[in-house]
């Protein structure tokens, strides 16, 4: 059962997420974190798992600040949870490291991450490949031109993604790699 301390993840989500937007679109930025914490109940997420996928960019977006309020308010559970999902904090001038040495230690990171780690992670990336495959059918090729690394960068990271996801049998692998799957066929690559 959930407690009241699911409504207080999504405030504290709220909080940290206020203002921002999905990339390139006007919708709120919260809807994400629901949406994981869904789909990771639907795969068996306990309250804390359901909590930290609420909480899973906190500090990729909020920064690091955010840290102390996760542990006292939800537990070290939680944030080690948080922590693991998170693959780069912004320093005090609100930039990252590099974009493809941020995803390659993510994805070596993946390979040994928690089961609890994987299956936020797994939920999180599951969401972004399905809203990625929508807007592929919607707009078309222009949505990489949201990313970071583009089009080749985003269809190498999440092939890299369904492939660690499928080794370390998650248990949305398979629907992972149908998203990704699409995902490349929509955006003309042969597999």
């Amino acid at each position: 059962m959930l407690t009241e301390r699911i409504g207080n993840a999504l405030s504290l989500a709220v909080k940290a997420h206020d203002g921002q937007k999905r990339k390139g679109t006007n919708i709120p930025y919260i809807a994400h974190p629901m949406a994981v914490a869904a789909i990771a109940l639907d795969y068996g997420a306990n309250e804390d798992q359901a909590i930290a996928a609420l909480l899973h960019d906190v500090l990729e977006d909020g920064g690091a600040e955010f840290t102390s309020e996760i542990r006292e308010g939800f537990g070290e559970a939680v944030l080690r949870i948080v922590e693991g999902c998170t693959d780069g904090v912004p320093d005090a001038q609100g930039k990252k490291a590099d974009w493809k040495d941020r995803k390659l230690q993510y994805l070596d990171h993946l390979a040994t991450a928690s089961d609890e780690v994987i299956l936020v992670s797994g939920a999180d990336k599951l969401h972004n490949a399905r809203a990625i495959v929508s807007d592929l059918q919607s707009i078309g090729s222009e949505v990489f031109d949201r990313f970071t690394a583009g089009r080749e960068g985003t269809l190498w990271y999440y092939r890299k993604l369904a492939e660690i996801f499928s080794r370390r049998r998650a248990p949305m692998a398979r629907q992972l790699d149908a998203a990704v799957s699409e995902m490349e066929k929509l955006a003309g690559v042969a597999r």
